[in-house]
């Protein structure tokens, strides 16, 4: 639907390592000069709306008792309200959406589509943090808003880009409900994903592409002092799923804008990928109940012996380690793609594997101490 600007290659009349590793570092620190005034105001405004609306539903959360205990399946240790994530989700359908309606004249598919399943993801998950809600009907709603959202972005690539596309948010919404067990951790990856999106857009001179990640990262933003180093609210499904959602929903404009290419996006999302199907994985292979809620990530065993505040950082160290040199050797070649997606992920699995060993060998010390 937009036009292609990705290059593809590190051609000298384009880009090179550090010209690009520049370009990423000034879209952080030269702040003033990326947006005008009016959007400026879009961004603080999702900020001051995530933050004032997850302020207030601490209060409805605690008059109505969606609170969630202490437990076997649970990684935190005090009473905690939930459903702070409707900051998030009310902020970005003020303030994500409504640009893109503007980006895409005479093909408004995709932002309504975006709209549509935003909203439809929330109340799905809205619904179950307050009453309950089989896993059948989460289920159905969630590849509607994924269907909806990949018919509206890649429609014309053909069916089979469609229906990996809408399976690949299907998953991001449950990947990300299910990778949303501490403090901080959904919110800090999150962030880094809608920050690195946004610097993608500045550096290539796309405002209409970096104005909504920039605006999705201030709702999350505004969010995070709620959740993190110490939790008073929890994000709930209706943000949880909501934010899996969006990150899908950001990739999929971004593969439309031309600006990512798939590997970037598999890389950029791979903290989160790799942990969630790994574990859905092992249990499969170990004849567990698969989709019965359990405690089994790597991010849920390091919990039961670092403060939340450390396996955030552990996640964090990946995204700045991993993720973002090879985000840019990716922007700076074509012809290794695949092998350093698998490099990455290979050495992902492995630190995967390693860490659910040494996790469970320090638990048994510790047993027999």
């Amino acid at each position: 639907m937009y036009p292609t600007v990705h290059s593809g290659s590190c051609a000298p009349s384009t880009r090179n390592l550090s010209s690009l590793a520049a370009v990423f570092a000034g879209s952080l620190t030269d702040m003033e000069g990326l947006f005008n005034v009016h959007q400026w105001v879009w961004i603080l405004g999702s900020f001051l709306l995530s933050a004032s609306v997850t302020w207030l539903s601490i209060r409805y959360a605690y008059r109505r008792n969606l609170v969630d205990h202490p437990g076997q399946r649970r990684s935190h240790a005090t009473p905690t309200a939930r459903g702070g994530g409707i900051g998030i989700v009310l902020a970005c359908v003020a303030f994500f959406v409504p640009p893109l309606f503007a980006v895409y004249p005479g093909a408004t598919g995709a932002a309504a589509a975006i709209l549509f399943g935003l909203i439809i993801v929330a109340a799905v998950g809205w619904w179950d943090d307050h009453f309950g809600l089989s896993a059948l009907v989460r289920v159905v709603v969630h590849l509607l808003a994924a269907t909806l959202l990949a018919v509206a972005l890649l429609g014309s690539d053909g069916l089979m880009a469609v229906c990996v596309f809408a399976l690949f948010t299907a998953w991001s919404i449950n990947l990300h409900n299910f990778m949303d067990g501490i403090d901080g951790l959904l919110g800090t990856q999150a962030l880094f994903v809608f920050v690195v999106l946004g610097c993608f857009g500045s550096s290539y001179a796309q405002p209409e592409y970096a104005l909504p990640m920039w605006v999705a990262a201030a709702a999350t933003l505004g969010f995070l002092p709620f959740n993190f180093p110490r939790a008073s609210v929890f994000m709930g499904d209706v943000g949880s799923g909501a934010l899996g959602f969006l990150i899908a929903a950001a990739i999929g404009l971004g593969l439309d804008f031309g600006l990512l290419v798939p590997t970037q996006a598999l890389v950029l999302v791979s903290a989160f990928l790799i942990d969630a199907s790994c574990t859905l994985a092992s249990r499969i292979v170990r004849g567990r109940r698969w989709y019965s809620a359990h405690r089994e990530h790597l991010y849920q065993w390091l919990a039961r012996g670092m403060s939340h505040p450390r396996v955030v950082l552990l996640y964090g160290a990946w995204n700045l380690l991993v993720v973002a040199p090879a985000l840019l050797l990716l922007e700076c070649t074509e012809d290794y793609d695949a092998a350093i997606l698998g490099a990455v992920y290979a050495f992902g699995v492995v630190v995967w594997l390693y860490g659910k060993r040494w996790c469970r060998y320090r638990v048994k010390s510790r047993h027999h101490a």
